[in-house]
């Protein structure tokens, strides 16, 4: 995880606390998790994320007393977990609640610190929280329990365009090189059998470390020789030597496609992985130079 110089983000982040009126409060760290908790919740539940804004790079946070406060309130937390929100559990622990449910999603799909933390890119994750949510909020809330599995179940359904996307341009490009500056898409790039190189250079700049000579020689290289079809770029970061290799694949006439660490406003889980594949499959499309 990168570590910048953190300040006090949540203002920027668009950080809202959970309704008051909302009895049963969901708090999530990422906004993905936030949408996807109250897509199956419905008006039920009163559900906020702290990190929300598309604009800035989410490693560049620190936690406030409001984000305490809104912790010590949930009834439900939801985590990415793998070292990505770190913070997180040092807020848990300083504020324990009996009966509070904390869902850690790196957990549910056997990962830890030190694997690619982007997980919600892996197409098993988002079911995998989904069914953990519903789970969670009929405990909560048994009441209206049939009314959460109702709505995971359209959630899951929700998802098969998006497994079809995926299988679809397997079929067409596995095995196709591309390149990313960090990898952020790592897993969904996996899921459609893409080629990805420079893994050395992705994970320097994932670790806000300086690239090793040889790792940006060789990225440059690929770039100028056309030995990639694609250069993926984390559009929340596109900073220094990630930055250069942007800048060199547009010179280059190496298709780019940016994705993103935090889902952006007015979209759905579903939507913005959707608009990404489908910017995958449009930049694979181009003839080779």
């Amino acid at each position: 995880m990168r570590r910048g110089a953190i300040g006090a983000w949540l203002a920027l982040a668009g950080f809202v606390p959970p309704a008051l009126a909302a009895d049963l409060r969901i708090v999530a760290a990422e906004n993905f998790y936030g949408d996807v908790a109250a897509q199956i919740a419905g008006p039920a539940a009163g559900v906020s994320s702290i990190l929300s804004n598309p604009d800035q790079d989410p490693h560049l946070f620190e936690a406030s007393p409001s984000t305490a406060r809104a912790l010590a309130n949930a009834r439900i937390v939801i985590a990415n977990g793998a070292g990505y929100d770190p913070w997180m559990q040092a807020l848990l622990g300083a504020s324990p609640a009996p009966g509070r449910r904390v869902i850690v999603v790196a957990d549910l799909v056997h990962r830890q610190a030190g694997d690619n933390p982007h997980l919600w890119y892996d197409p098993a994750t988002m079911p995998a929280a989904a069914t953990a949510i519903a789970a969670a909020l009929a405990e909560a809330d048994p009441a209206r329990k049939s009314e959460y599995d109702g709505r995971l179940q359209t959630f899951l359904h929700s998802l098969q365009p998006l497994t079809a996307e995926i299988a679809a341009l397997r079929r067409r490009f596995a095995g196709t090189p591309v390149a990313a500056t960090e990898p952020v898409f790592g897993y969904m790039a996996a899921a459609i059998g893409l080629a990805t190189r420079e893994e050395n250079f992705q994970r320097a700049v994932m670790n806000d470390t300086e690239p090793a000579a040889g790792d940006i020689a060789a990225f440059e290289s690929d770039l100028r020789t056309h030995a990639v079809r694609l250069l993926i770029y984390n559009r929340q970061a596109a900073t220094g030597a990630a930055g250069r290799m942007l800048q060199l694949a547009q010179r280059a006439g190496v298709p780019v496609v940016g994705v993103s660490e935090t889902e952006p406003a007015g979209q759905s889980y579903q939507a913005w992985m959707a608009d990404q594949l489908q910017q995958v499959d449009r930049a694979l499309s181009r003839p080779a130079p």
